[in-house]
């Protein structure tokens, strides 16, 4: 379904490509931009190949049967039912920290974790609500919308570096210009390419709520569970259990 938090996705990538395509005329050429986006590419397309491994490993995540977690496995087995989408592999991590995340390039490459934070303050329904807005994004493939916002971010911001250094070394009078309209790309581009990064995990969060109410049929209960974790994760930061790097390792 093609719903307004898509068109904002796509409009706000278009922005990124155009920001892209702008810094590259400034550049004065193709070369300097080839080069950015082939190094940023390689870097996040290798994070979105093996983000499930990345997010689990780093919350050192165990994944569980449903012998192990017949609960946990069965409200899991009611969103993918309602999804009509391959069953991911589950996990859950020893942690504190009131937290769940699906991760995964695509649903036949997903897997879904819970922390032991999570699993005492929500109510079963809470989770399953929770649940259902991180097989969203698995849905969605926000993985692959997040890697590709991610790298022409980190195009702009490379590139941006590139033009601030041949400027310091008197390269930028080769390519003409303004060196004041210069001057304002090289930093406001990043800032830019940042802000519209921040819009792009913001509309797709506003997605996965839908699409997680959606297959729940539960939209109160993923209220609920957004409240809870909102004051769970104040009071663990107020007690100095939780950092911001313990957070959201992959969706939240």
């Amino acid at each position: 379904m093609f719903t307004a938090n898509n068109l904002k996705t796509v409009i706000l990538l278009g922005l990124l490509t155009g920001l892209v395509l702008a810094v590259g005329q400034l550049l004065g050429g193709t070369g300097g931009l080839v080069i950015a986006l082939l190094f940023v590419g390689v870097m996040n397309f290798a994070m979105y190949w093996f983000s499930d491994k990345i997010a689990l490993k780093s919350m050192r995540a165990h994944e569980v049967s449903a012998q192990d977690a017949p609960e946990l496995h069965q409200m899991v087995d009611r969103v993918v039912a309602a999804a009509g989408m391959p069953k991911p592999k589950v996990y859950i991590a020893e942690n504190p920290s009131p937290n769940a995340f699906a991760t995964g390039r695509n649903p036949q490459n997903a897997a879904v974790a819970v922390t032991t934070g999570i699993q005492g303050l929500l109510t079963p329904r809470e989770l399953e609500a929770v649940i259902g807005h991180e097989l969203g994004h698995v849905q969605n493939r926000d993985t692959l919308i997040s890697t590709v916002a991610a790298t022409l971010a980190g195009v702009i911001t490379f590139a941006s570096r590139m033009m601030l250094f041949g400027a310091m070394f008197g390269g930028g009078r080769d390519r003409g210009g303004s060196p004041l309209l210069q001057l304002a790309l090289i930093i406001l581009a990043p800032i830019a390419a940042i802000l519209i990064q921040l819009a792009i995990t913001r509309s797709r969060e506003y997605q996965a709520d839908r699409t997680g109410a959606e297959l729940t049929r539960d939209p109160l209960g993923l209220a609920s569970a957004l409240a809870k974790l909102e004051g769970g994760n104040v009071k663990l930061k107020e007690a100095g259990v939780l950092n911001e790097k313990s957070e959201n390792p992959a969706f939240a």
